[in-house]
């Protein structure tokens, strides 16, 4: 490929990125990019990488190590959402949320990893910090079953606390209560919240319109 091609393919996946992005929340700093440049010298970028050839671009809101440390896992996927599907069906059930929305947190959160760990402290699915994991009385955070059912009921609650303004609540998850509280019920000018909730309600759309397997 010459050098021309390769600046214009580049330059062509760069504004196909852009234009993907969702619209109604700012294009914010922050989002998880992943590169892969195949043997023949094409360049895919992309946020939900779907093997281990992909390399960072940009770091995380959650501080993720680099996908080879072991931090978190793409390489099982699409297994492991099936493996858990029960398990999530059974959580929005119980607390009568969309199965649509846990899924998104999760995929947003761990990518289904339940042995993922965050530099910030959070454990498993829906990335429970220890705090949380107490209050909801999650004894091993590596539990699958206890992660989803302590995620879910942190969430559940998040959506009582702001009226059941998802965003508010997606917020909440991401950067605590007490901080989108202290910013007047608002989103909290955090780069990676604001990335967040782009990423989970980009999910969960997208959830909504296909039957998650």
């Amino acid at each position: 490929m010459s050098k021309q091609k390769s600046n214009n393919l580049r330059r062509y996946v760069r504004i196909g990125l852009l234009l993907a992005l969702p619209v109604g929340l700012p294009l914010v700093a922050g989002a998880d990019i992943y590169k892969y440049v195949d043997k023949y010298g094409r360049v895919y970028l992309t946020d939900q990488p779907s093997h281990q050839g992909y390399k960072r671009l940009v770091k995380t809101w959650k501080g993720w190590s680099e996908v080879a440390s072991g931090s978190i896992s793409y390489r099982h996927l699409a297994q492991n959402r099936k493996r858990f599907l029960s398990t999530i069906e059974s959580a929005a059930k119980n607390h009568k949320l969309p199965s649509a929305l846990l899924h998104a947190v999760i995929t947003a959160e761990s990518a289904y990893d339940p042995n993922a760990v965050s530099r910030a402290g959070a454990v498993g699915l829906m990335q429970l910090m220890p705090a949380t994991a107490e209050r909801y009385g999650v004894r091993d955070r590596k539990d699958p079953r206890a992660n989803v059912a302590g995620g879910t009921r942190y969430l559940k609650d998040l959506l009582g606390m702001f009226d059941n303004d998802l965003v508010l609540a997606l917020a909440a998850y991401n950067a605590g209560e007490n901080a989108v509280i202290r910013y007047g019920r608002q989103i909290p000018p955090y780069a990676e919240t604001q990335t967040y909730v782009r990423r989970v309600l980009k999910f969960y759309n997208d959830y909504k319109k296909t039957k998650v397997m």
